[in-house]
């Protein structure tokens, strides 16, 4: 049972009583921290106290007389300046603890009011490699749609790859003009890849070489900026405005310095290369080149439509090879190109709605407190990123019904976004929840993006691979009493396992240092601990010779006897709380913290309280229970990040 959940709602009929505005203190209900202050602890009594200008053990007294929880809990207590402590009575623990135990869902009940969810996750560019910059996308968008599903909302996951954009125009130029057929016929995507970072990689170095002059002479104007700035500050030492524009201005500076040194890198690795030099100087306007074969296939042109739709399924193939490794399937996968048709109809209807306006050439929605304007055609008449967005807007809300629509894109995009959801709104689509699920960068232990050795970003495919053979050597080390195909199935396992699990943990707004060591590590918050958790447990089953449906079905009572007894059962309680929580701010990690909580109780349990031995029959059939009811909520929470189990590890 959702005890927490239940419990608020009788809070907020209390508050009703004392406040207008409950929702704000209803929240302050939640799990106690310290066993001694019960199960759960309410602190609302003294923010509410300010409000009514009251002592706050007044007002907490008021709540609790007015409070109808006796069929839960024990006689709340008040504590403290006004804490309100709830501890459940322990045979309702119990009787609760034996239904989960016996439900298919474990206690999670399915929404009353299910709405249409679009989930956009993944979504990388076609014709290159998936690499660790999609790692995070991936596996949270994917543990956000099994989430809410399994909440019983209807999920509709878009793979909105790009298969649209400029990098077409860089491939088709480097097909036409360096290609290598023999690796072509081998596989076609690693050419495509290799074709697009050299355009890119010679396009770079013409527009660096034309650059840094630019740049090398803004050096003297930065630092008589700082030699001013730092007078300043020193002839006004109490100005913090004079010191923070000194620091402002030193910090310029280095970047520039930084600026100018990195270009100059890059110009000597193309100079120094004999191949890329000549390459380079025999394609001058590269750059310029490549956009015009865009154009051309926007436009049309045969040539470049039929080789764009030779590149694409090749494309979309090897994408899919990696989705399969994640489990993921999508419900769609409409691309940038799939929207194309839509566009001109989309900057037509703005126009005609005064929301958009030609300012210096372009076409651009103006959004109030927003300096930059959200660019919907370009001064060349070329569509861009926000005029596709608006047009998938337009089909998930018009076609798809969408009563939400969740992007789960990195935060460097976040203004875009804040500039999308506005326009959106203002044509008319402000009944609809639009929601940014940002997330911040895997990181090298230099705290820099992860790269490998030699600064190139690391392919997703070699990470994946890296992490199954490191797991596997754990795998042989401590499972010689499995087979060679059980043990390369479990290396499988623990090591994508591992993968989503060190992702997930993170709260999905931070940046996180990559750490093989951490992540492979059999004790702490890991997915292998969780699995291992769970393999101990089918271990103590498969042990006892226990038919597990029967036990599940028998109508056996759970006895709480023990200190860990309880723990665990009310642990266990908490799962719904714990999915619910997910939904609320689209966070993953509040359920991987649950369940390596919840893998925690079952070893103080497992330590303090002989299972298979137990006297009477009753203690060990509903220590039974305790334990197969702690595997399915293992299993059942890690299937729903994306992570998969074994019975035996």
């Amino acid at each position: 049972m959702d005890f927490l959940s239940e419990l608020r709602s009788r809070l907020r009929a209390s508050l009703a009583s004392l406040t207008d505005s409950p929702e704000s203190y209803v929240e302050m209900l939640k799990p106690s921290q310290d066993v001694k202050f019960g199960d759960f602890q309410a602190n609302c009594a003294m923010p509410l106290a300010k409000q009514l200008k009251r002592p706050p053990r007044d007002v907490a007294a008021a709540l609790v007389e007015k409070l109808d929880v006796l069929d839960l809990c024990e006689p709340p207590e008040i504590a403290g300046p006004g804490f309100i402590n709830f501890r459940l009575k322990t045979e309702r623990l119990a009787e609760e603890t034996a239904r989960l135990a016996s439900d298919d869902r474990l206690g999670v009940a399915a929404t009353t009011s299910p709405r249409t969810m679009i989930v956009d996750y993944s979504s990388p560019n076609v014709a290159k490699p998936m690499h660790v910059g999609h790692l995070r996308s991936t596996v949270i968008g994917n543990a956000l749609c099994r989430v809410l599903r399994f909440l019983g909302h209807r999920v509709l996951s878009d793979n909105h790859v790009g298969d649209w954009g400029t990098q077409f125009g860089m491939i088709i130029y480097g097909y036409k003009n360096f290609r290598d057929d023999a690796a072509y016929q081998r596989d076609a995507v690693p050419e495509l890849a290799r074709l697009y970072r050299l355009v890119n990689q010679l396009s770079d170095y013409h527009e660096m070489v034309a650059n840094l002059p630019k740049l090398v002479a803004d050096v003297p104007v930065k630092e008589a900026a700082v030699t001013t700035t730092r007078q300043a500050a020193a002839a006004n030492p109490a100005d913090k405005d004079a010191a923070r524009y000194a620091k402002r201005s030193e910090q310029e500076l280095n970047d520039l310095k930084a600026e100018i040194a990195s270009t100059e890198k890059k110009i000597s690795a193309v100079a120094a290369d004999e191949r890329l030099k000549s390459l380079a100087d025999a394609h001058p306007k590269i750059g310029e080149l490549a956009r015009r074969e865009t154009a051309k296939l926007h436009a049309g042109d045969p040539e470049n439509k039929q080789l764009w739709d030779e590149f694409v399924p090749k494309c979309m193939a090897a994408l899919e090879v990696m989705y399969q490794r994640f489990g993921i399937t999508f419900d769609m996968a409409l691309g940038e190109s799939w929207y194309n048709p839509m566009l001109a109809g989309i900057v037509e209807e703005l126009k005609r709605a005064n929301l958009a306006v030609v300012s210096e050439g372009a076409t651009c929605v103006f959004v109030d407190g927003n300096e930059a304007p959200f660019i919907v055609q370009k001064a060349d008449g070329a569509f861009t990123y926000a005029t596709s967005d608006l047009a998938t807007i337009r089909y998930r809300v018009d076609t798809l019904a969408a009563d939400a629509c969740l992007y789960v894109v990195d935060s460097r995009q976040s203004e875009h976004f804040q500039l999308l959801f506005a326009t959106a709104k203002k044509m008319g689509y402000d009944k609809t929840e639009f929601r940014h699920v940002s997330f911040g960068t895997v990181l090298g232990e230099d705290r820099r993006p992860y790269k490998t050795r030699s600064g190139d970003t690391i392919g997703l495919e070699s990470l994946l691979d890296e992490a199954i053979q490191n797991a596997r050597k754990i795998v042989d080390e401590n499972s010689a009493h499995l087979s060679e195909a059980e043990r390369a199935n479990v290396a499988v396992l623990v090591g994508m396992g591992a993968i989503i699990y060190v992702d997930l943990h993170h709260n999905r707004d931070s940046d996180y240092v990559f750490s093989w060591e951490k992540m492979l590590a059999t004790t702490g918050d890991t997915a292998t601990y969780n699995q291992y958790a769970y393999a101990r447990v089918c271990g103590i089953l498969r042990k006892g010779e226990v038919d597990v449906s029967a036990l599940r079905q028998g109508g056996h009572p759970v006895i709480l006897g023990t200190a860990a007894e309880r723990a665990l059962a009310l642990q266990l309680n908490r799962f719904a709380n714990a999915v619910a929580d997910v939904a609320v701010d689209y966070r993953p990690n509040l359920l991987t913290q649950y369940l390596y909580d919840t893998a925690n109780c079952f070893a103080s349990f497992y330590n303090e309280c002989p299972v298979l031995s137990a006297e009477p029959a009753e203690l060990r059939t509903s220590r039974l229970l305790l334990c197969d009811a702690t595997a399915r909520v293992l299993k059942q929470g890690l299937d729903l990040l994306g992570i998969g189990v074994a019975d035996q590890m």
